[in-house]
């Protein structure tokens, strides 16, 4: 358990939220760019604002995709977030149940599109994820690091 917190510490998770005008074709423009230089989208949830797009994201390679928003104009903040594995769809049920019990507010989840080995997760936003990390480790759940999601 302290190696999954100690690997969660020095290789956590990290999400783009990109911010794109609303606009034909912007989100495909984003992921073309992705595409065309093997950046792979691991997971992904766009919400839609008056005067934006805010397009969440955790990808494989955060170096190069960093790299390409910059030099395409595509504005963007990035943040750690918890990620989770999952078996199946009935276990985000136990997970939010674990984090209820250690008094987690979650603030937003978003599911993968893709993981190596075809395992499930999902990616988690909320107050304190350090004592999350810890309180699922302790049920049994897997939480990932960045190296975990890279291809």
């Amino acid at each position: 358990m302290a190696e999954a917190k100690t690997a969660r510490a020095t290789d956590p998770v990290r999400q783009f939220s990109v911010f794109a005008e609303n606009r034909v074709g912007r989100l495909y423009d984003l992921t073309t760019l992705f595409r065309d230089h093997n950046v792979h989208i691991m997971a992904i949830t766009v919400l839609d604002t008056t005067d934006c797009a805010v397009i969440r994201l955790i990808v494989d390679d955060r170096e190069t995709a960093r790299d390409l928003m910059v030099k395409n104009d595509f504005p963007f903040t990035e943040c750690e977030v918890l990620v989770v594995e999952i078996e199946d769809e009935r276990s985000l049920r136990d997970v939010l149940a674990t984090l209820l019990e250690a008094e987690i507010n979650v603030h937003y989840v978003y599911s993968f599109v893709k993981r190596p080995d075809s395992r499930s997760a999902f990616a988690l936003n909320m107050e304190d994820a350090d004592v999350a990390a810890q309180a699922l480790n302790a049920r049994g759940f897997k939480v990932l690091t960045q190296r975990d999601i890279a291809r």
